[in-house]
């Protein structure tokens, strides 16, 4: 890493501003010299052009004077064709012309060329440009040289005072820059801060938000609103973690209790029975940990496959065929061909959890409706059992809830089963509803339509 690397955030803000401007200030000081240099060229090119306009009158009215007026030239001569001097001022050559060979023809072209003032005795260049007149003995060239001098001097004075203006105004810049930039990051180092103070144990903790509506602030909430979304998923991981182990020790106590009889007490407990007391504890922490995995599945990122063609219809039946023989008979009226997209074994958990819970509190039987209604697909178990009070209709689908606290576990379940039928139902981009069925409870759950096509419904007993 560089050196420009190494340092903090503002010193880099700042350089690149400074340097922007700088070559900014630059840019624009050259294009300034040379539109000031260019300009005070045309202005001289403009004066001595008058000056030997004025010399050309003088040709042009008969004889001209020897030696030529001058006009504040330093030397103006009058060329004829052949390149011989016909008249000149008192400082210049009456022999020799100013300029000849190819600057006398770019002049007489009329080009404006520079001349090194040595060749006349001067320090500083000159200036030459041409005015054609006629004169009587013919066509003459009225030759005016000036000195570059003012031009030069003013030049230079710009070319001081663009770089002394540029490096001032760069310096107030990086300055400016720098106080700008500082006070612009200063919500960065309280937002720093903040995040120091958070540890993830939790507590509530939140990073100040700047004031005045900026990036920053919108950023602040942004992250605020993140750490809250990542306090409530702590939250509900601690209380999972909780839930799971106090569900867990009841069977192993259950079952290290009879074990610990059986060991005590071989003659007196019967080995057959013990081993079957313990296999039911076994199979009820099978399933728990069945539905812990499930959960922890719903919980990944990773979405759920929703890619098979589900007949609702024959999966209700499927589902209805699995619980015959149990304390309360499950009818279902489908209809014909209600499909839907997704998992079909994942699906076919929400039913089964679904019915088994409709079937734990039931009277005298539970009912399996799928109908389709537009593009939606509607799957209904009704129980006729005491219902769901409306202020725990929506409790009942959080984890191990149970409302009836009498109840005992083995025919109260682990409490897991209607929220693994809301979390798979939801990845499926449904809802699952508890309505009163007059008496009992209506358990809706309405997933996308794949194909609806509205047929007689059918009774399966």
């Amino acid at each position: 890493m560089g050196v420009f690397g190494r340092l903090s955030l503002r010193a880099r803000l700042s350089l690149a501003a400074t340097a922007m401007a700088a070559v900014g200030l630059g840019i624009g000081g050259i294009l300034l010299l040379i539109a000031l240099d260019r300009a005070l060229l045309g202005a001289l090119d403009e004066t001595a052009r008058r000056q030997g306009e004025d010399i050309a009158a003088l040709v042009e009215s008969g004889q001209p004077p020897n030696p030529l007026p001058s006009f504040g030239a330093v030397v103006a001569q009058v060329i004829d064709a052949e390149g011989r001097v016909l008249a000149s001022t008192p400082g210049g050559d009456r022999l020799t012309p100013v300029v000849a060979g190819d600057d006398l023809a770019a002049v007489r072209a009329g080009e404006a060329i520079e001349l090194d003032g040595t060749r006349l005795g001067q320090p500083d260049p000159l200036r030459v440009i041409g005015v054609p007149t006629d004169a009587v003995s013919g066509p003459v060239t009225v030759l005016v040289a000036v000195s570059l001098e003012e031009q030069q001097r003013s030049v230079e004075f710009a070319k001081i005072g663009v770089a002394a203006g540029g490096a001032a105004v760069t310096a107030a810049l990086a300055v400016l820059s720098w106080l700008v930039i500082v006070r612009a990051l200063r919500p960065v180092d309280q937002l720093r801060g903040g995040a120091e103070e958070i540890t993830g144990a939790g507590g509530g903790h939140r990073l100040p938000v700047p004031a005045g509506g900026d990036e920053l602030s919108r950023l602040a909430v942004t992250l605020n609103d993140m750490l809250g979304r990542l306090d409530a998923a702590a939250a509900r991981q601690r209380a999972f973690v909780a839930d799971a182990a106090h569900e867990l020790r009841s069977p192993i106590a259950a079952l290290r209790t009879e074990l610990e009889v059986a060991l005590a007490h071989p003659d007196a407990v019967d080995p057959h029975d013990t081993a079957r007391e313990a296999l039911v504890e076994v199979e009820r922490m099978g399933r728990l940990v069945d539905d812990l995995l499930v959960l922890a599945h719903l919980d990944s990122p990773r979405p759920v496959r929703r890619d098979e063609l589900i007949s609702l219809d024959e999966l209700a039946v499927e589902v209805a065929d699995g619980v015959r023989g149990a304390r309360v008979p499950v009818s279902v009226a489908a209809g014909a061909d209600v499909h839907t997209r997704g998992h079909r074994d994942s699906l076919s958990r929400v039913l089964r959890n679904l019915v088994g819970n409709a079937v734990r509190h039931a009277s005298s039987s539970v009912t399996v409706t799928v109908t389709a209604a537009g593009s939606l697909a509607r799957l209904a178990v009704t129980d006729d059992g005491a219902g769901v009070p409306p202020a725990d209709r929506e409790r009942i689908f959080e984890r191990f809830t149970r409302l009836d606290d009498a109840r005992d576990r083995d025919a109260g379940g682990s409490g897991l089963g209607l929220a693994i039928a809301r979390e798979i139902v939801v990845a499926h981009g449904g809802t699952v509803t508890v309505e009163d069925a007059e008496p009992g409870a209506r358990f809706v759950v309405t997933l996308p339509a794949a194909r609806t096509t509205v047929g007689a419904p059918r009774a399966v007993t």
